[in-house]
């Protein structure tokens, strides 16, 4: 019997691309699974920027209203298992070995990528476990990805991609996110009959003092803590999540208190996470800004909470990325750069990604062969009025949480295993 990281290495040769768009090869295992359509709600979000924080908000308001939920999300930081949580614990790891078995008898000779792999485990798990409503995050691509298998009650898109809107389903809402129109989507949820929810039109949230408000279709709830996420943007995502489960409150009752509860409580790692070790150590700043938006975000969330001394950057920006572009956008935010390597096929050397920023930064500029080495010297350059961020991709992020919790600045991640009361 293969474990589990045998079985991860296995998927990733199974098919001879690492992605593959397409939902038919899905289709065919799902049928020789016997897999029908989940009778729950289902809320599927998608979009470039934001969707794992709208996730967050619509699992954390379900639980604090005491519903049980299946959350499918992907990267993971540190843990394949982050990508499925049910209920409020990630997945076991008998749970994965199980699925995978299941899936690997009924595919046959269908070649699945490794994403395809995880989507259907995810769909496998949930269906076995007693759920009241499932979350699902697109990966790369809308239409085509492995998610859009399943049909939504609520579909959910962050973006301005026509390709984002293929998870749009005939008389299903289509909540669209930002306050920037987007007639690409529009005419994409009109076309296939999809009822429209636009924020700051169907849905929209004002700012109150210390907290803030929040107006749809169906609910007005004024005073709302302020989310508890970092960041100006984690207004408009948790407005959007709202928005997502007023479509599903006449099967399921979330209170006013419970969407409190869940703003107050929410937690996402790496999304402008701020670590404070001790007082003689400088703040660190952990988000996987990976595109020119989510640096502008970042550079944004950087200014409007600065700190006494200057802020040191180590960034680790896959080879498909933009690196130039998000550089010269946090300019004026970092005081010093170290770029790091990161392995993979779609990795770079911290020297490659040092020449493209140095094009565009009117700072120092090191290299480092990784991410651990990166935050080290950073660490002996900072001084506890300092911060250092971290930002550029999961695979940088991640290894950067593993160096923290290694030196004594992060307290060992504990891993959630729900047990029923």
């Amino acid at each position: 019997m293969r474990s589990l990281e045998q079985w991860l290495a296995y998927q990733t040769q199974v098919h001879p691309q690492a992605i593959d768009l397409g939902l038919d090869r899905l289709r065919v295992v799902l049928e020789r699974l016997q897999w029908r359509q989940p009778q729950i709600p289902v809320i599927t979000v998608a979009g470039t920027n934001g969707k794992g924080s709208v996730s967050a908000y619509c699992a954390a308001i379900m639980s604090a209203a005491g519903l049980r939920v299946g959350t499918f999300t992907s990267p993971h930081l540190r843990s394949y298992r982050e990508r499925i949580c049910v209920h409020d614990r990630l997945v076991r790891p008998h749970e994965l070995l199980a699925a995978f078995e299941q899936i690997e008898a009924a595919r046959g000779s269908v070649a699945l990528t490794f994403f395809e792999f995880n989507t259907l485990a995810a769909l496998l798990i949930f269906g076995a476990a007693p759920l009241d409503a499932w979350v699902l995050e697109v990966g790369m691509g809308g239409r085509l990805d492995a998610v859009n298998v399943v049909d939504p009650h609520v579909a959910v898109d962050t973006s301005i991609a026509r390709e984002k809107a293929g998870i749009f389903r005939t008389g299903r809402t289509a909540v669209i996110g930002g306050r920037e129109p987007s007639l690409v989507l529009e005419s994409m949820a009109r076309a296939v009959k999809a009822p429209l929810k636009r924020l700051a039109i169907e849905y929209n949230y004002i700012l109150e003092g210390l907290g803030w408000r929040y107006r749809g279709t169906h609910w007005d709830l004024p005073h709302l803590p302020a989310p508890a996420l970092l960041g100006d943007i984690q207004f408009t995502n948790a407005a959007t999540a709202i928005a997502a489960l007023e479509e599903i409150t006449p099967r399921l009752t979330i209170t006013d208190g419970a969407i409190a509860q869940g703003l107050s409580q929410v937690r996402l790692v790496g999304r402008f996470q701020v670590i404070r070790p001790a007082a003689v150590s400088p703040t660190w700043v952990l988000d996987v800004a990976h595109n020119p938006d989510a640096a502008r975000m970042l550079e944004r969330n950087l200014n409007a909470n600065p700190v006494p001394g200057r802020t040191l950057g180590v960034c680790g920006i896959l080879a498909d990325k933009d690196a130039s572009g998000i550089a010269e956008i946090l300019d004026v935010a970092i005081d010093e750069w170290w770029c790091a390597s990161l392995d993979g096929a779609r990795g770079r050397s911290g020297e490659e990604l040092a020449n493209a920023v140095r094009g565009k930064v009117a700072t120092n500029v090191m290299a480092a062969d990784s991410v651990a080495a990166a935050c080290a010297a950073a660490l002996e350059a900072a001084t506890p009025q300092d911060r250092i961020v971290v930002f550029g991709s999961f695979h940088t992020v991640g290894p950067a949480l593993d160096w923290l919790e290694n030196t004594g600045m992060l307290p060992p991640a504990v891993l959630p295993e729900y047990t029923p009361p």
